[in-house]
């Protein structure tokens, strides 16, 4: 009788249904695909100072560290002038700190080279940018997020000789049209210290910029958006359907802007914030791209500017949000 019973409930489980736990499990995190941009961090030196006003610039460039590392974004990329002196390890300290707080949370952070990393002992401070930026290649370098290929490019033409300029502007062309090529690759941003345009009194707009890189990325099919510094401005310029914008929002002493004729055409001619810096996410076959500011009273931030750039289209309309810089 128990052989019997043991076969019995032997032949019950074999053909008993089976109950799916109904605890919840607990979903995958979601990545966050925001590619954060930020140029001109430097400390103001005490020269800049004589002609230029300050404006508790230090606190600034802190602030918006600590603001990007709240968003923890995939990547971070820093369009040079990282530091007012390169060579000086004292200059690097606070950047030190902002930079291990983000790694800290698995953030990616790149950076090109601005003048101030060239500046007096040129090689003493690229090789101190190299120990920080390992990734980065003075001839230009790539890095892909969430189907965004961001190209980063050297502007500082004096320090590189002129095989190495020739090196660069090869590898971009050739970047460019592996890129084009890519179907896994839906936009290409680049991005370099020194601005083609801009309206700036203190800094020129970059001719060689001009005439080295904007025609390979007019030219590139997913090419949608150039981002430069160097100019401590917001500005936003249109060419051939594309746009170049100017981020040098940093932290940096805030540079005047020229007025009246024979200026470039800048689509954002009320939008100046003083500190701010760039949110970029790939919604579908759209960038949808925000400048985040510092509020005038560092009480926080706002996103003062938005639009839209469609892969397949010129039309990248700004939209500003109600504050007192758009104003």
């Amino acid at each position: 009788m128990h052989v019997l019973k043991l076969m019995i409930v032997s032949m019950f489980t074999l053909v008993a249904p089976v109950v799916k736990s109904q605890t919840a499990q607990p979903a995958a995190p979601v990545k966050n695909n925001e590619i954060i941009f930020a140029s001109d961090t430097q400390a103001p030196m005490w020269i800049e100072t004589l002609w230029l006003k300050s404006h508790n610039n230090r606190s600034a460039t802190k602030q918006i560290f600590d603001d990007i590392l709240q968003r923890q974004p995939a990547d971070v990329f820093l369009l040079g002038d990282v530091v007012n002196l390169g060579y000086s390890n004292r200059q690097w300290k606070p950047i030190d700190a902002c930079l291990q707080r983000l790694r800290s949370k698995s953030v990616n952070v790149c950076a090109i080279l601005g003048n101030h990393e060239v500046m007096g002992r040129s090689k003493r401070g690229q090789k101190k940018f190299q120990v920080r930026f390992p990734n980065h290649v003075n001839t230009g370098y790539v890095e892909i997020t969430d189907s965004v290929a961001i190209v980063l490019l050297n502007s500082n033409f004096r320090s590189l000789s002129p095989s190495q300029n020739a090196m660069q502007v090869s590898w971009y062309k050739k970047t460019l049209d592996e890129l084009d090529a890519d179907s896994s690759i839906k936009f290409i941003i680049s991005g370099c210290h020194h601005s083609p345009y801009t309206n700036s009194t203190i800094v020129r707009s970059s001719l060689a910029v001009r005439e080295k890189f904007v025609p390979l990325f007019l030219k590139s099919a997913k090419s949608r958006l150039f981002l430069s510094g160097h100019s401590h401005n917001f500005e936003h310029f249109k060419t051939d359907g594309k746009d170049f914008f100017v981020i040098g929002g940093g932290g940096g002493l805030h540079q005047p802007l020229k007025q009246g004729d024979g200026i470039f055409p800048d689509l954002s001619p009320k939008y100046k914030p003083m500190f701010h810096y760039l949110s970029i996410r790939r919604e579908n076959d759209e960038l949808r791209v925000s400048s985040i500011e510092l509020k005038p009273d560092f009480s926080g931030f706002d996103e003062g500017l938005s639009m839209t750039i469609k892969s397949n289209s010129d039309v990248a309309v700004p939209v500003f949000a109600n504050h007192s810089s758009a104003n």
